[in-house]
């Protein structure tokens, strides 16, 4: 299930963000130093995007590894929630010191642009992202539904809600805006499942209600969560060519693995869409890609999370604008078809660049439409986070990130992998990506890794909208079986 890549496309991806990148070093800055790794380790890889320079939380592996690597987990040997968010604080002294001994002044790449990746950039550098007020300004929940009437989007794809400025209304009353018994509150502008809280009761109004105005609150949508990955190319000539990626399937709190709720378990692309679904989101999407880039400008990498329904319909309920979690995974949607991956056009289109290798984007998306409503082959990614309620110090023998099989309950590694489709999991190998090394103290809720591999049905890694299937769950066990109980180590001891 190897994805055959064009060389061809391959090689002009490649020199599009070398003539970008114009001889500087790219440093990436993201939670996972691997970021990036589908693109520079799969088929006809394009080698030119493995950062010199990787800043992050969690370390990387063999092949995944950049040539450099500055990872928090390395100094600390400790994973946490608070580590997870503040990691790059943690590391910055000596983040800038090591970018600021390089010869060039280099391109920093993040999520969005932040005064810190302005700050690693330096004099004469640049940073390659979303610039972060626009992500600010477009990713506030508060305003979606204007953004969705200004963008022309259907309104059978749009949910009903209403926007409150001030102090939340009672229950009684967000039921009858809304039209529903469950209602969806969203604050501010967050990601992973932040800023949301579904009411389904009164026990649920205090946690709203301690979030700050504005508000959207929408109605429940019952049905699968999903993303798609889109991706906007101004035209050298002037406007905007929008391509859309095949929507996934995505699961969400799935508490078997340690994943709450309102936030994502992974995704999955090997599940079909139904065809008139697809084609609704898919054309919502172009419509919101250019209503963006001529209102705000906007270029590169953003996604749409949405909700497909039990009798086919899809409804968007949220705007990501930026990298997101399903960026490196999906990488393998646009590997399967023969193109390089987005995010390579990304980096080159906020260099200044032009990505002239992905074709017309009307036959791109109606190709897209058509793997969507087709049975795979598709990647997936599920998460593990670590559910135990002490810490856990993974033991001196563990090998590390690759591919596994079970034996039982016990892992058995089958050989080095870092990228997705490497892994068959319709025959039961599993990629585990991102697991943290011998000696790295584990707190609870923390990440663990994340569970990758390719899939025509049988391996799929969830068998509804809230649950997972036995062999991820079996995988998770094993990992969690690996880690030995250190009850008496506290976080604030790391």
């Amino acid at each position: 299930m190897t994805p055959a890549l064009e060389a061809g496309d391959a090689a002009g991806a490649a020199a599009a963000l070398t003539a970008a990148l114009a001889g500087r070093p790219l440093v990436s800055a993201q939670r996972f130093t691997s970021a990036y790794r589908t693109c520079y380790t799969g088929p006809y890889p394009v080698d030119v995007i493995r950062p010199a320079l990787a800043i992050g939380c969690y370390q990387s592996w063999p092949p995944a590894s950049p040539h450099q690597v500055i990872a928090a987990e390395q100094t600390t040997a400790t994973r946490s929630a608070r580590h997870r968010h503040h990691w790059l604080d943690e590391i910055f002294p000596a983040a800038r010191s090591r970018v600021e001994a390089m010869a060039v002044p280099p391109v920093v790449t993040g999520w969005f642009v932040t005064s810190q990746l302005r700050e690693l950039a330096g004099p004469g550098g640049a940073v390659a992202a979303v610039d972060g007020a626009l992500r600010a300004r477009l990713e506030n929940k508060a305003d979606f539904g204007q953004f969705m009437q200004q963008a022309c989007v259907p309104q059978e794809a749009q949910i009903s809600a209403v926007r409150i400025g001030g102090p939340l209304p009672a229950l009684a009353e967000l039921r009858r805006l809304t039209g529903t018994g469950r209602v969806v509150v969203q604050s501010g502008v967050s990601s992973g499942g932040r800023g949301t809280v579904i009411v389904s009761g009164e026990r649920d109004m205090a946690a709203a209600a301690a979030m700050p105005a504005p508000y959207r609150v929408a109605a429940f949508v019952d049905g699968w969560s999903s993303n798609i990955t889109v991706l906007s190319v101004p035209r050298p000539g002037g406007g905007v060519d929008v391509y859309a990626d095949r929507p996934s399937h995505k699961a969400v709190a799935v508490g078997e693995l340690g994943i709450g709720p309102a936030k994502s378990a992974g995704n999955d692309w090997s599940r079909p869409w139904p065809a008139a679904a697809a084609t609704i989101l898919t054309e919502a999407a172009v419509r919101i890609g250019e209503w963006a880039w001529e209102e705000h400008r906007m270029a590169g990498l953003f996604g749409l999370d949405a909700i497909l329904t039990a009798d086919g319909q899809v409804k968007i309920n949220e705007l990501n604008c930026r990298n997101q979690g399903t960026t490196e995974v999906s990488a393998v949607n646009q590997q399967l078809r023969s193109v390089p991956p987005f995010v390579v056009a990304h980096l080159v289109t906020t260099l200044g660049g032009h990505a002239d290798w992905l074709g017309d984007p009307g036959e791109f998306n109606h190709t897209t439409i058509g793997s969507a409503a087709s049975s795979g082959p598709g990647p997936f990614y599920a998460k593990v986070r670590l559910t135990s309620p002490v810490p856990g110090r993974v033991p001196a023998g563990f090998p590390g990130p690759g591919i596994y099989r079970l034996d039982g309950r016990q892992l058995r590694w089958v050989r080095p992998g870092a990228h997705p489709a490497l892994a068959d999991a319709d025959a039961g190998e599993i990629l585990i990506a991102s697991a943290p090394g011998p000696g790295i103290l584990c707190h609870p809720g923390t990440e663990i890794a994340t569970l990758e591999g390719i899939t025509r049905g049988p391996g799929r890694p969830f068998t509804g909208p809230e649950t997972a299937s036995a062999q991820v769950l079996a995988f998770a066990d094993a990992l969690a079986d690996l880690l030995t109980p250190a009850p008496d180590m506290k976080e604030d001891s790391a």
